[in-house]
């Protein structure tokens, strides 16, 4: 008997090699096996045909073509709609596969009503639950349920919490190790949104691992247009002002599905204030600074009752540092994350 719980978590897998290159659709994995469960041809989603069509594509070498009893296994739900090219489920019913399982139901009216589709043409469809298939896929899913990319704010801190010595001295708080971490996180996000103070303050690139983010400058005050953040590496864009909703509509104009915050105390707080934070990306060195220059500012609160939850999502080592994702309490979080308190 086929392990549909193990071949969706292997599609899964393949999914997230899409990360941070598919907006504004989401990432996917595809794999399509024969009828003894061997994986002939898998595909995943990074910009361009989606992912059951590459492995649908990848099967042209066989001679006989797709073999009695193949099954797709894919993350999402297929779509039946032609946006940038035509419905997958009418490649796949063109196909001949007979047996279609899938994790994650569409919830995008424009896209969704792939799997009713494909039943009605005689296919077997199956939906197969996958807790990895949810959280992989919370960029986009969170921007399809809340009109606006997902956030994440990234923190470096050091174990009392500040984010700088009490004289400005501190440039570097975390090790290499997290440095290098945060150009994964940062390859992974569509656009890394920081302020005028940040800029002048550090003069940073603000690039990723292998692939850079657009970036966006928010204050009034000028960046010297010799300063890094100009380089030809990635796009930058200055939004004269403070308003964070003037953010959030470029990023909805842009389509794109995940925001990462790295910006000094005064805007991150801004962001988490205003209830659009939905993770924390924490790096905390073993170091006490005994500053008051602290990650947070103008989030008051007086009375242990009034402590702001967050849920742990993942945490790991890097060398003398932790670095731990931090879900916020929300309705989408404990959707999407199982955080049921």
């Amino acid at each position: 008997m086929a392990n549909h719980q193990a071949l969706i978590s292997e599609a899964v897998t393949l999914s997230l090699l899409g990360i941070g290159r598919t907006y504004p659709n989401p990432i996917v994995g595809a794999l399509i096996t024969d009828g003894n469960d061997k994986i002939l041809s898998s595909g995943f989603h990074q910009g361009g045909a989606h992912a059951e069509i590459q492995a649908l594509n990848n099967l042209a070498s066989i001679p006989n073509g797709i073999p009695n009893g193949a099954s797709l296994y894919i993350t999402l739900e297929p779509c039946s709609h032609h946006g940038k090219t035509p419905p997958c489920t009418d490649a796949i019913i063109a196909s001949g596969i007979k047996n279609v399982f899938y994790s994650v139901v569409d919830p995008n009216p424009t896209a969704a009503g792939g799997a009713e589709k494909l039943r009605a043409a005689g296919i077997k469809v199956e939906h197969i639950d996958c807790v990895s298939a949810l959280t992989s896929n919370r960029d986009w899913l969170t921007k399809i349920k809340k009109n606006r990319p997902r956030i994440a704010w990234k923190i470096a801190a050091s174990l009392d919490g500040a984010v700088a010595a009490e004289d400005l001295t501190s440039k570097w708080i975390t090790g290499s190790e997290s440095r290098n971490d945060v150009k994964i996180e940062r390859s992974a996000a569509d656009l890394i949104v920081t302020g005028t103070g940040t800029v002048l303050a550090d003069n940073p690139k603000l690039l990723g691992k292998d692939k850079n983010p657009t970036r966006l400058i928010l204050g009034y005050r000028e960046i010297p247009k010799n300063y890094q953040i100009f380089s030809d590496d990635a796009e930058t864009i200055e939004i004269k002002n403070r308003d964070i909703e003037e953010v959030l509509s470029f990023s909805r104009a842009r389509g794109f599905n995940r925001i990462l915050i790295e910006a000094g105390p005064v805007l991150g707080s801004a962001f988490f204030k205003a209830g659009l934070v939905d993770e924390i990306i924490f790096y905390q060195a073993p170091v006490i600074l005994g500053s008051s220059r602290r990650f947070t500012t103008g989030i008051d609160l007086n009375t242990i009752g009034e402590k702001l939850q967050l849920f742990p999502y993942k945490i790991e080592r890097l060398k003398n540092d932790i670095k731990q994702i931090l879900m916020v309490e929300s309705a989408i979080n404990k959707e999407l994350m199982c955080l049921q308190g």
